[in-house]
């Protein structure tokens, strides 16, 4: 009986066909295996449209090398693609309109400041939202910097730490900006009178770019170095959300953010807690109830947005021990786990979108049985065969 059939779902990096994560697929594709599982990988780029077959890459386990081969589509999907600001996304949303009646693991989250908004309805987890607002232009800024005295502009739709200023005030009314470009290059901090500050920020194309402005919470450590958690949430193989793993991050020296792209760290989150926090007994507390906080909003945002199989958190706690949530990330790397030291958690990263899958495909399965009165559907298509019509077929 053939493998039932995973296909990560990525976009290349470069013209040259770079995968930001080829060696987290091939640990997938192992751990894949012993689950009973096939793992492969493609981009809307490697798809034809007109025949509904994939140039995908698979990693063989004996030769230890990647190749090509065209195959039919795969059982389920999982949508490991990042915004990018050219045509290859483009392409990710024409596969996706295409595409996106078969059996994705994960559906696309919203930007940003919509999740903001979102969760920011729901009694359970508005005090753990910081206060946000979009940027029309730099009014908005001006307003909330005299509002809080610490504040974030990061764009809706950035990850890894690009674009992101912080601004504080100091006292006297001075300001002090720092943060990193576009490239993640740290900015040289330097100071403003209140006045000047519309005119600095006009060279960051708020409007165009999107930005969004966020009550800053004061992560500093006596080092100066500013940090925060990443929590990653997944389900398992029975379908339930859980928390894989929480781990510490500590920015770099200068830096605005605690990226791991950025130059920062990992520490466990029990290590680096208990110097924030001190005491170990509220340490388990706050520990706890990030874990609740985690999978609460797991399950919400499904509800809202369909299928989800993994979502990070990253979070910030202040010195007195309040959670705060500083955004979602739908697409979270997992080597934050790995460098901090948290090997069962590194592990798990990797599994259990696989466990989770193995458990979809059986329970769409069992559905498309019982809907043919205990036998299997004639319009499923094996693995590995090609379908027989312009719609692409899943054998799940």
């Amino acid at each position: 009986m053939a493998l039932p059939v995973l296909g990560i779902l990525t976009l290349y990096m470069n013209e040259n066909g770079h995968l930001e994560e080829r060696d987290i697929y091939r640990k997938m594709t192992l751990a894949g295996r012993k689950l009973g599982l096939q793992v492969i990988v493609f981009t809307p780029k490697d798809v034809n449209y007109q025949l509904n077959r994939i140039h995908a890459m698979y990693y063989d386990l004996e030769s230890r090398s990647w190749s090509r081969k065209w195959t039919s589509f795969p059982n389920m999907i999982f949508d490991r693609c990042r915004i990018q600001r050219t045509y290859r996304f483009e392409q990710l949303k024409r596969f996706r309109s295409k595409y996106g009646h078969l059996t994705f693991l994960n559906r696309p989250l919203r930007n940003k400041y919509t999740i903001h908004r979102i969760l920011s309805k729901d009694e359970r987890f508005k005090s753990y939202m910081p206060a946000t607002r979009m940027v029309e232009d730099s009014k908005d800024v001006v307003e909330m910097i005299r509002k809080y005295p610490l504040l974030y502009l990061k764009p809706i739709n950035g990850t890894g730490g690009r674009g992101i200023l912080r601004i504080e005030r100091k006292q006297g009314g001075s300001l002090l900006i720092q943060g990193r470009d576009q490239d993640r290059r740290i900015i040289s901090p330097r100071r403003l009178s209140a006045s000047s500050l519309s005119g600095y920020l006009a060279s960051w194309n708020l409007k165009s770019v999107r930005y969004l402005a966020q009550q800053g919470i004061q992560l500093k450590l006596p080092s100066g170095r500013v940090h925060d958690y990443r929590m990653l949430v997944q389900k398992n193989g029975e379908g339930e959300w859980k928390m894989t793993g929480c781990a510490g991050r500590i920015g770099a020296s200068g830096s605005v953010t605690s990226n791991l792209h950025g130059g920062g760290q990992a520490i466990s989150m029990a290590k680096l807690l208990k110097q924030w926090i001190g005491d170990d007994q509220r340490v388990a507390e706050i520990t706890a109830e990030a874990e609740r906080f985690g999978v609460g909003v797991a399950q919400y945002l499904e509800l809202c947005y369909g299928r989800l199989c993994e979502l990070a958190l990253d979070l910030a706690i202040d010195h007195k021990g309040r959670i705060w949530m500083l955004e979602v990330n739908p697409k979270p790397a997992r080597e934050v786990f790995a460098q901090a030291g948290e090997t069962d958690a590194y592990r798990n990263a990797i599994i259990r979108p696989l466990e989770y899958a193995v458990w979809l495909h059986k329970q769409r399965k069992g559905k498309a049985k019982t809907a043919a009165g205990g036998k299997p559907s004639a319009e499923l298509v094996k693995p590995g065969e090609a379908p027989q019509s312009k719609e692409a077929s899943v054998s799940s």
